[in-house]
């Protein structure tokens, strides 16, 4: 199913429709700074499984990222020290995932590798869910054969015909991006950029 959603006024009904979905464990496909992103609750571990299905992820091997609606919601799922507490205020809301090392508030699936990726995409759609919600939406990007045309992880329409069957919404927020998030590692003295993506990071 398809929802046409916008950066502001949209109809409370659509948006409680979209948490609805989200407390029941649901799927759901939806824009963010840089791509399309496939997310669900970021506390039902289920729901996560399913992603990782989906995705042909290893949660063990591979770390998994949550959207966050504020800074001091990352607190709650993330260590944070003043340093890099400085760091995301500079940059964040922004195309970012920084990587921290986890608190217990998450689900056994994320403590396989201690480390979380955090971001809070500079996206009014997703955030105003991720408020609304109250809690921290795991999410990935949309996956992506090499010669598969480009408009499947751009076009919301076309992302519907895709994956409208193995989701429970795509949430059309116009035309997506085609590069990812700059992925800074801070579980170490020095922030480290293992990705360079859509962003550029300012020091402070």
């Amino acid at each position: 199913m398809l929802l046409k959603l916008y950066d502001k006024n949209n109809n409370p009904q659509d948006l409680q429709r979209i948490i609805d979905i989200l407390n029941d464990g649901g799927l759901i496909i939806y824009p963010t700074d840089t791509m399309y992103a496939i997310g669900c609750h970021g506390l039902k571990e289920r729901a996560i499984e399913r992603i990782c299905r989906i995705k042909e992820i290893d949660p063990r091997k591979n770390n998994l990222s949550i959207i966050c609606y504020d800074l001091s919601s990352i607190s709650e799922y993330a260590k944070v020290d003043n340093n890099v507490f400085k760091l995301m205020k500079h940059n964040l809301p922004g195309p970012f995932t920084f990587i921290l090392n986890g608190t217990n508030r998450l689900p056994k699936i994320f403590r396989n590798r201690k480390e979380v990726g955090i971001r809070m995409p500079d996206n009014h759609i997703i955030r105003e869910i991720a408020r609304l919600l109250d809690a921290p939406i795991m999410t990935t990007t949309l996956p992506h054969e090499e010669n598969e045309d480009l408009e499947y992880i751009t076009d919301p329409e076309l992302i519907d015909e895709k994956f409208g069957d193995i989701v429970d919404l795509v949430i059309d927020g116009g035309i997506g991006g085609i590069e990812p998030s700059t992925v800074v590692k801070c579980t170490e003295n020095e922030p480290e950029i293992v990705r360079q993506g859509k962003g550029w990071l300012e020091e402070n």
